[in-house]
């Protein structure tokens, strides 16, 4: 049996929420709306609320970056904001870390 711990990596909640709507709701989001991405790749809406398809798809590509510590000055680090790709709504989101997990690296999707 080996006595070394199992390498582990550490990686961040996330929170993205409709922070304004600019134009008008399409969607039928309201400010507030939210989804949380936890333990690496678990996306979850809270009970009796949508999120819109085109709204997640604009947000996709910067959360595996969000979810990792990022060099000081980086980009990523000081930019949390994304914009539904939807002209007549300009729905702006923000992503938010809410917690720093540790998960075993062999379990990282």
């Amino acid at each position: 049996m080996s006595t070394e711990e199992e390498p582990t990596t550490q990686v961040y909640d996330l929170r993205v929420v409709v922070e304004r709507i600019e134009g008008r709701s399409v969607c039928g989001m309201k400010v507030g709306d939210h989804i949380d991405l936890t333990e690496s790749s678990r996306l979850s809406i809270p009970a009796g609320q949508h999120f819109c398809m085109y709204a997640l798809a604009a947000c996709l590509p910067l959360l595996p970056a969000k979810q990792r510590a990022l060099a000081e000055g980086d980009w990523m680090a000081q930019d949390s904001h994304v914009a539904c790709p939807d002209p007549e709504e300009r729905l702006i989101m923000r992503i938010e870390r809410t917690a720093l997990r540790q998960i075993p690296t062999e379990e990282l999707t």
